[in-house]
């Protein structure tokens, strides 16, 4: 028996990029090849740009001539209305890479000629179609013909057997819809049209517009699931995936200096790792955007480009602000290396204000971007949306290793270590500034909360903001707890008196002893020079007896001799002692 050897192949199912920022990638590369999708939603959610430019895009980019058929608007409200794109569908069509047909079925036509089916729209597609050789089709709002038509059933019937023909044809189509109540279409067509359905939302919340895309159904094609946020701008249609940024960027090991010297001391003497991203929160008035200057004007001074995003303040003002701490700005404005954004937080949406910062960083290519702050995006209960938004800002800004600086108040009385926009899990170097109240005084000050990736300092600094830029002063710690300001000044001169005192003591002490010291070697001179006469003169007496010793016993040897008696041997000792220190003399 032969073994099969013949191993399964899996194949991906044939897609139409779209080219339209962030659906390609949600869809896994485009819509089906040669199927129709449905794009439904509420009235001015974006149905029609978005076909629109699918179709332009496909026959820019792609060189694949599309057929829009329009239900509603005419050819020249389509051009006027995405001419602000900057789609020029008059050129398009010159060049027959886009036809625009107008349809307009009015109800005293049909019952004039009583029966009713699509047979002259076929028409009009197939000869659209074979006109430009197109390989993409819009229907443009087919729902259109169900208000104007008494029939729906036998308009259904009609609308299977197009999608059937528009299916052999091997074109792609996108047919939109308006949203029904509780259903995705008002007349069903999801149950037939269903080979991928994207759903379209517009809501507002809190005063806040929000756009979400979904993609309900793709048949035969894995696809993202989550709603995504979309934008309608003058770029045309985009859509913000969080899936579109992820973990896979590199991390940087080059440090950069916080502008401020005892600050990047406690930062193990290096600064912030670059790309990384720093947030900066406390209560108002701790010098939060003050920071954020010094780290702006040291970033200016090695030349590097820093784009400063701010929702509080217009640029003037925080420039004028920032000479009070002998911060000057201006002049890197002028050279071009500092560029503010400023806008109010509720201008628009939060997507808007992503898009727009994606934009001008492209545009601009910073090295350092500042965002100041960032609770102002807070809106009622939009945690998660304010979440979102920042953790794909911060991924774009990590995939460009542009270092990104938060600032975030924080509201008096609440737990300081705790962002309200619970960010502090996308924060590698958090600072954290707080008031110490002491003495009938506030004053302010810094510690760091944590730093991802490098040995930092433990320690509560007083932060003071002075003529000449930011100085951080050790606190006083005591058995009288922290002190700042002027307790702790107090406290200083008191211990500087204090110590004054224990040195005089000391240089006291050290003078006493010194005293004692030259008495005792005075006394032990005196000595010295007592016991040496002493020893002199007792050196002779016991010379003269040794010597007269000597002599007595040499006077009995000789007598001895005289009278020829004998030698005592101790006689002898003497004489032969007497010989041996003669021949050592010798």
């Amino acid at each position: 028996m032969k073994k099969n050897n013949n191993k399964f192949i899996r194949k991906t199912l044939p897609k139409s990029p779209t080219s339209i920022q962030g659906l390609d990638e949600i869809t896994g590369g485009g819509l089906p090849k040669g199927r129709p999708t449905l794009i439904c939603g509420g009235a001015g959610c974006g149905k029609t740009l978005l076909a629109m430019e699918f179709l332009v895009r496909g026959a820019l980019q792609h060189n694949e001539p599309g057929v829009f058929v329009s239900f509603e608007e005419t050819q020249k409200e389509l051009t006027a209305n995405v001419a602000s794109l900057g789609f020029d569908l008059d050129k398009l069509a010159e060049s027959k890479k886009i036809w625009l047909e107008h349809i307009h079925v009015a109800r005293e036509d049909i019952n004039q000629s009583g029966d009713f089916d699509l047979e002259g729209l076929f028409i009009r597609i197939h000869y659209a179609i074979e006109s430009i050789g197109a390989k993409r089709v819009v229907l443009d709002t087919i729902e259109s013909l169900f208000s104007e038509l008494p029939n729906p059933l036998i308009l259904r019937a009609e609308l299977q057997r197009l999608f059937r023909w528009l299916k052999r044809k091997g074109v792609t189509t996108i047919i939109t819809a308006e949203r029904g109540e509780g259903s995705l279409t008002r007349q069903g067509l999801e149950e037939y049209v269903s080979d991928c359905v994207i759903l379209l939302d517009h809501r507002v919340n809190d005063q806040s517009s929000i756009r979400r895309l979904r993609i309900v159904k793709y048949r035969g094609s894995t696809h993202g699931t989550n709603e995504y946020p979309f934008l309608i701008d003058e770029d045309g249609f985009s859509v913000l995936p969080v899936t579109s940024l992820g973990l896979n960027f590199d991390s940087s090991h080059e440090r950069v200096s916080t502008g401020i010297d005892r600050l990047d001391t406690m930062l193990s003497g290096k600064g912030y790792f670059r790309g990384s991203t720093v947030l900066v929160s406390g209560t108002a008035g701790t010098g939060k955007t003050s920071i954020a200057a010094e780290f702006v004007n040291a970033a200016c001074k090695r030349g590097e480009r820093v784009l400063f995003f701010t929702f509080e303040e217009s640029p003037s003002q925080l420039v004028r602000n920032m000479r009070s701490i002998g911060v000057n700005l201006e002049p890197w404005v002028k050279k071009g290396l500092l560029q503010f954004h400023a806008t109010r937080p509720t201008l628009y949406g939060l997507e808007t204000h992503l898009t727009t910062s994606i934009k001008l960083i492209n545009k601009f290519k910073p090295g350092i971007v500042i965002l100041d702050p960032i609770n102002g995006f807070m809106i009622g209960e939009n945690q998660t949306e304010v979440k979102s938004m920042l953790l794909r800002l911060v991924d774009f800004l990590k995939m460009k290793r542009i270092t990104a600086f938060f600032t975030s108040l924080t509201p008096a009385g609440e737990n300081l270590e705790n962002s309200d926009v619970y960010v502090s899990s996308l924060i590698d170097t958090w600072l954290l500034l707080r008031d110490i109240e002491i003495g009938g005084e506030r004053n302010r000050g810094l510690y760091v909360l944590k730093s991802r990736g490098m040995p930092h300092s433990n320690q509560i600094r007083e932060f003071k903001l002075t003529n000449n830029g930011i100085e951080l002063v050790d606190v006083y710690v005591g058995t009288d707890g922290v002190l700042t300001g002027s307790a702790r000044l107090s406290r200083e001169m008191k211990d500087h008196a204090e110590r004054i005192f224990r040195q005089q003591e000391i240089r006291s002490k050290q003078f006493r002893l010194e005293r004692k010291r030259e008495a005792m070697e005075a006394q032990i001179t005196v000595l010295r020079s007592e016991f040496e006469a002493e020893e002199s003169e007792s050196l002779k007496v016991i010379g003269f007896e040794k010597a007269r010793d000597e002599r007595l016993n040499l006077d009995k040897v000789k007598m001895a001799k005289s009278r020829k008696s004998d030698i005592s041997e101790n006689t002898k000792r003497i004489k032969n002692k007497k010989i041996l220190n003669k021949r050592s003399l010798v």
